[in-house]
């Protein structure tokens, strides 16, 4: 099976794209966002454009700030080499990149793209078509071919984590699945998860 792991709230131990709107965008326009998605509301892709559209920093400034302060999760590094993990993120690839540098790793990453405009942020989605399970353009086209075993922690991670042979959830992913019944495995670093993934050594 092949690994794949969500960003934001799974590798780094807190949302980049929130850290991000925190410091350089609009906190009223953020929080607002925030609380319209969900069926019924706001899809993922029309809170992410209306809450980037208040960025207007430019992308070195906010690359430059991330590399600085985004805690990675005990253990990816390990973790990463050994397993050469798909990265799938609702992020943005310009952000997710130069952290990975930074640890000295370089992996695939599926995620989206940032145009950085002085009048605000537009999104640049890798695929805009709407999934025929949740009707939202998510991340389950994005997966690759075959069985995956599938790690993440939130609202974007739903629909990829239900087409997943194995799922391990933390956070609002976890307790999605819990509230529906369905099967995962909780996890708190990567330490844990590879000690799960990984079968034991023959002494």
């Amino acid at each position: 099976m092949r690994l794949v792991l969500d960003w934001d709230g799974t590798v780094s131990e807190e949302d980049t794209g929130w850290m991000v709107l925190e410091r350089f965008g609009d906190r009223e326009v953020f929080m607002q966002a925030e609380g319209q998605l969900g069926p019924g509301k706001l899809t993922l892709k029309q809170v992410m454009e209306l809450e980037f559209s208040s960025v207007r920093a430019p992308l070195e400034e906010v690359r430059d700030w991330l590399v600085e302060e985004v805690r990675i999760r005990p253990g990816f590094c390990e973790l990463a080499e050994r397993h050469r993990p798909v990265i799938l993120s609702s992020g943005f690839t310009e952000l997710i990149e130069p952290v990975l540098a930074r640890e000295g790793l370089e992996l695939e990453v599926r995620a989206n793209s940032v145009e950085a405009a002085p009048d605000g942020w537009q999104v640049r989605w890798r695929d805009e078509a709407q999934c025929v399970e949740c009707g939202e353009a998510c991340k389950r086209g994005s997966l690759p071919d075959g069985e995956v075993v599938y790690v993440g922690d939130g609202y974007s991670d739903r629909c990829a984590a239900l087409s997943a042979g194995r799922v391990f959830a933390r956070d609002g992913l976890a307790d999605y699945l819990e509230e529906r019944g369905l099967p995962f495995e909780p996890f708190e670093d990567f330490v844990e998860l590879a000690a799960a993934v990984e079968p034991p050594s023959r002494s």
